[in-house]
């Protein structure tokens, strides 16, 4: 099976390509031009591409499903406008120049997996959120709804679209993990402001394997919740945490430190409340490999 990726260099594509590679599958890593001058070496086919041109080359053609990781990082710097502009662009434009070559090709991928978020949701409170709960309209959610909203118009080329609505990924190298256990290190970690907001993370070894599970599984589509299926408060998960990295809690980041360091992000990001359930991969059959947050943290800190 080929297999063609976007956000083929980031945290999930890394790992998703490693395993794709084990799997015996055909990767053929889509990247932008600058992504493409900076790898030392190759693997399987790596085709430079700009969601402008709205074409692949040949060496992207039979390919039996396309999984669209593009992004720039959320949380790499403020909210500036030029910093949403990119969010923005980096997301929405990308995928719709990504359905557009879709649409040239022929044969056409029989899938295409797009990457979105759980900041669709906004924030919620404790309200329990399934794949069916509706959008809210900040930042993120415009985002987010944006974002998936190009990837459906994918449907209508005789493609089965799934969007993956990715909680906190957790992963020792990279992803919002990394910076979370740089006070614990310090002997500073503690929860953030009221600690009572929800937090739903997943392994990203479970995210990979849900890609896999969507790409393998016709009965896949729509929608997805991509998080463990027990979600935490903030305030548990700093516990769990600084158990996990023998390390105290003691401190509280106060809510107006963290506006004054973040500005929007920290209402978006850290004081934000989502107590999402992952109901559609349950339903389907996905069994994670990580349901207990001292697990999942646990096997980070030993890998």
């Amino acid at each position: 099976m080929k297999v063609l990726i976007t956000g083929a260099t980031g945290l999930v594509g890394t790992a998703l390509v490693q395993s794709l590679h084990r799997g015996g599958y055909d990767v053929c890593r889509l990247l932008r031009k600058k992504d493409a001058d900076e790898q030392e070496t190759k693997r399987g086919c790596d085709l430079e591409w700009s969601a402008k041109s709205a074409e692949f080359g040949l060496a992207a053609q039979n390919a039996d499903a396309v999984v669209n990781l593009a992004g720039a990082s959320i949380s790499d710097g403020r909210w500036t406008p030029d910093r949403k502009e990119l969010l923005r662009s980096s997301r929405v434009e990308t995928t719709r120049g990504l359905v557009a070559a879709i649409e040239k090709m022929s044969p056409r991928p029989k899938v295409l997996i797009s990457a979105s978020a759980i900041g669709y949701y906004g924030n919620r409170g404790g309200e329990l959120l399934t794949e069916d709960s509706a959008p809210r309209g900040d930042f993120l959610g415009r985002l987010a709804e944006e974002w998936e909203a190009e990837a459906t118009t994918a449907q209508p080329l005789g493609l089965r679209v799934v969007r993956l609505r990715f909680g906190i990924i957790l992963a020792k190298h990279g992803g919002a993990l990394q910076q979370m256990m740089l006070p614990f290190k310090i002997g500073a970690g503690g929860k953030l402001g009221p600690g009572t907001q929800w937090m739903s993370w997943v392994g990203l070894e479970d995210v990979v394997r849900v890609i896999h599970f969507a790409i393998e599984n016709d009965a896949v589509h729509g929608a997805v919740n991509v998080v463990s299926p027990q979600p935490v408060t903030n305030a548990e998960f700093t516990r769990v945490l600084a158990r996990v990295m023998h390390r105290p809690a003691f401190f509280t980041m106060p809510v107006f430190a963290l506006r004054m360091l973040l500005g929007e992000m920290a209402d978006a990001l850290l004081l934000s409340s989502q107590r999402v359930v992952p109901r559609v991969l349950q339903e389907s059959g996905y069994s994670f490999l990580y349901t207990d947050l001292s697990s999942a943290l646990t096997a980070v800190r030993n890998s």
